[in-house]
């Protein structure tokens, strides 16, 4: 299990007999919710703290998985976590860290030039007012930093036209921008398949549960 979260497919998959799951997660919180399972489960539960791109480490040699999966994009427990600066309805510092990350949110959207935010925003956002959302970034920092998230959510709000009919958040493919860049989630992704179809047993099976077209 790839991306352990709150243990959802862990715990449905140690329902079933003779089985042994490890698990892993880049996201430090998830160690609290990893330690019961391996209290209840000592001899069928593991689990490391670490990214896809370490798979290796979790899977000793001759001991290769009939099953790896990874269920891709946030939890729920990151999105409601406020402090983590995940949500645009939060008003905490623009963190996006998910954990074994050196960069933070606030990190890019201040020392980034205006170029490559627009880059950042409209290849990992598919965001097609990338340009003016990056220009009006680069006017409100040269003010003051941008540190918390309502001030980044009323920077994108002024740069997108208004369109009373959609659905989606207005802040919603920047604020994926971010993260995705934030944590490598593309590389970490291509290598951790790579490694996957390295590790796995012959004839097992990879699952991908994924979001969004750049997935």
């Amino acid at each position: 299990d790839c991306t352990f979260g709150g243990g959802g497919y862990s715990k449905e998959l140690l329902k079933l007999p003779n089985i042994k799951v490890i698990a892993l997660d880049r996201d430090k919180s998830a160690i609290s919710r990893a330690k019961k399972l391996e209290r209840d489960f000592p001899k069928h539960f593991t689990f490391y703290n670490e990214k896809f791109s370490n798979l290796e480490k979790v899977i000793k040699k001759g001991n290769k998985p009939d099953i790896i999966i990874f269920d891709l994009g946030l939890s729920t427990f990151q999105l409601q976590d406020y402090s983590r600066g995940f949500s645009f309805k939060s008003n905490e510092k623009i963190d996006m860290q998910m954990g074994l990350t050196s960069l933070s949110a606030e990190d890019v959207v201040n020392k980034s030039d205006e170029n490559s935010l627009k880059l950042i925003i409209k290849i990992f956002g598919d965001e097609k007012e990338a340009a003016k959302i990056a220009k009006n970034i680069i006017k409100a920092r040269k003010i003051k930093p941008i540190t918390s998230v309502d001030e980044l959510v009323a920077i994108i709000e002024k740069s997108k036209k208004k369109n009373y009919k959609k659905k989606i958040n207005v802040c919603t493919k920047t604020f994926q921008a971010l993260r995705i860049f934030v944590n490598k989630e593309v590389t970490e992704l291509i290598t951790g398949l790579i490694k996957a179809t390295k590790l796995i047993k012959s004839g097992g099976k990879i699952i991908v549960v994924s979001f969004h077209s750049i997935e």
